[in-house]
């Protein structure tokens, strides 16, 4: 195989509903989610040998199968029979512990660019149910756009695009264990819950502000003294004109939506001063 590079995608949740835990230990999920431009890049190259490994310009970032970028080139290397040895550079960008599927977007992408320098032995179909194996964002990750999911999140639907728009958002200083969130939900009950089905009228219309106006993430409801900081960024992005924000996947980075760029770079302006990643974006179509 040839050097190659991808993309990996950033995802935010439009709506984060959790419906029941199950019997192996996951939850059923019901969420709409959005594919957005802030991204990694990843470049895979051959190695001499079998080993597969990972480096990446952040250091604490595992360079072994802790990585689930380095456990998608296994799989998919096992899964079509070939045994090459591989290094995998990633440029982070989107930050870690911030509910925007970062490790699960590097894995998709690796997916993605090896099914590509191997001249696509694995169609759609089998990509997702590999993805699938290997964690639960992985599978949306995979096929971006805008998707309504089901089960642990895996189970997609394709949705209508997201209304053109732009997104500010922002990771304050702590990161958040996703385990740790659900064990915390799991012994609360949930009080309010996003509207999903408005939320899905609301695409079929295009209707940017009816979307916005019914986003909502249960995990915002935790009792965790570290999300107290949520409300203060999503006053700010709602005072430069956002028509909704929340939190997104069980955090810690909160997200605002804006009809303009102009308004979305104010609202990164304004959080910048105060929180070291604040960053725009715009939503990412369908990846595959």
């Amino acid at each position: 195989m040839q050097e190659v590079t991808e993309k990996a995608w950033a995802k935010l949740n439009i709506s984060l509903d959790v419906t029941a835990r199950r019997d192996d230990g996951y939850h059923e999920m019901l969420m709409v989610m959005q594919t957005v431009s802030l991204c990694d890049t990843l470049r895979i190259r051959p190695v001499p040998g079998e080993e597969i490994s990972a480096g990446s310009n952040l250091r604490f970032i595992p360079g072994d199968d802790r990585n689930l970028a380095v456990r998608a080139a296994r799989r998919f290397l096992g899964q079509i029979g070939v045994r090459q040895g591989l290094h995998i550079e990633i440029k982070k960008q989107i930050p870690v512990g911030a509910g925007m599927a970062g490790g699960s977007a590097d894995a998709a992408a690796v997916l993605r660019a090896l099914n590509r320098a191997f001249d696509a032995p694995l169609s759609k179909e089998e990509l997702l149910v590999l993805a699938a194996e290997i964690g639960s964002d992985v599978p949306f990750c995979l096929g971006g756009g805008t998707a309504l999911a089901r089960g642990r999140g895996e189970v997609l639907e394709a949705l209508p695009p997201l209304p053109d728009c732009w997104f500010a958002l922002c990771k304050p200083s702590f990161s958040i264990s996703t385990p740790e969130f659900f064990r915390k939900l799991d012994s609360e009950p949930i009080r309010v819950r996003p509207d999903t089905a408005g939320i899905l009228a609301s695409l079929e219309a295009g209707d940017l502000r009816e979307i916005c106006r019914r986003m909502y993430n249960v995990f915002e409801d935790v009792e965790d003294r570290r999300l107290r900081v949520v409300p203060q960024i999503k006053s700010v992005l709602l005072d430069h004109g956002a028509l909704g924000a929340i939190m997104t996947g069980t955090g810690s980075a909160v997200f605002g939506v804006y009809e303009s760029e102009a308004q979305a770079r104010a609202a990164v302006d304004a959080l910048r001063g105060e929180y070291r990643f604040a960053y725009t974006a715009r939503p990412v179509p369908a990846l595959l």
